[in-house]
């Protein structure tokens, strides 16, 4: 984790939850490197002055919360490794192109308690057995480490005031609107609407089953959002990351200042 800033309002930015959404990684690196840049000649954004940002608000970087979903979508999984062919069974290939889980085939995204046990028994879940590339929510809320380790991370420190997981794609936010969200929750969806040009949504279907987005809203009462990053077909390729974070970049730099 990289944090930015040392005030007591902290926010929480999440990227790679899943393996073929890698760019969020890029996009929020890209972002910790010109705040650093800006921060040492004193700049702006905007009427953000880097600075008073820096005194008053921390930022809170997890980069990449799936660090093997990501290796085994841009590199595939190699013979050695010692969980070769039970990654091959759980794919179906040795193309790991659209591989979305975390080493043990479990969608991270799907593995938080807010929904989940609706999910499992849902018909599309019950085909799946024992962990897939995308999808499967695994037999527990929280069974996964990295999952686990960000929802404790997430109880136990008060000071985070506002959460947002970047994913891809389709230039959407959403805020977790399954378990009845404060209004506040809205008021400031919009303010992020208005700086990023992403359009504020409602999530539908299981889209959002044991997502971490609505466990936030649903545990812990607090603001919190789905960032959809980029338009196209994931994975999105690097060539999309300067357009990204252009239309991210005053909604990355000024949300800290909403809360």
């Amino acid at each position: 984790m990289i944090t930015l800033g040392k005030g007591k309002k902290s926010v929480l930015y999440i990227g790679a939850h899943h393996g073929m959404e890698w760019i969020t990684t890029a996009l929020l690196l890209k972002f910790a490197n010109e705040y650093c840049e800006l921060f040492e000649v004193n700049g702006h954004i905007s009427h953000t002055s880097i600075s008073y940002l820096n005194s008053t608000r921390s930022i809170m970087i997890i980069p990449m919360l799936n660090p093997d979903g990501v290796e085994y979508q841009i590199n595939g999984v190699k013979k050695s490794n010692p969980l070769y062919e039970r990654l091959i069974k759980m794919n179906g290939s040795e193309d790991f192109s659209h591989w979305q889980a975390n080493g043990r085939g479990v969608d991270l995204n799907h593995n938080y308690d807010a929904g989940f046990y609706e999910y499992l028994q849902n018909e599309e879940t019950q085909k799946i057995s024992n962990g897939a590339s995308t999808k499967w929510c695994g037999i527990s809320p929280e069974s996964e480490p990295e999952s686990g380790l960000l929802a404790n991370f997430s109880r136990f420190n008060d000071d985070i005031e506002m959460f947002i997981s970047f994913h891809s794609q389709g230039e959407e936010i959403y805020y977790g609107n399954n378990f009845d969200p404060p209004k506040e929750n809205i008021r400031i969806g919009k303010m992020l609407e208005k700086l990023s040009g992403y359009k504020l949504k409602e999530t539908e279907g299981s889209a959002s089953s044991g997502g971490f987005t609505d466990w936030i809203v649903k545990e812990l009462k607090k603001p919190a959002y789905t960032v959809e990053c980029g338009k196209g077909e994931n994975p999105l390729p690097l060539s999309n990351l300067f357009e990204i974070y252009f239309k991210l970049r005053r909604m990355l730099f000024e949300a800290p200042m909403i809360i």
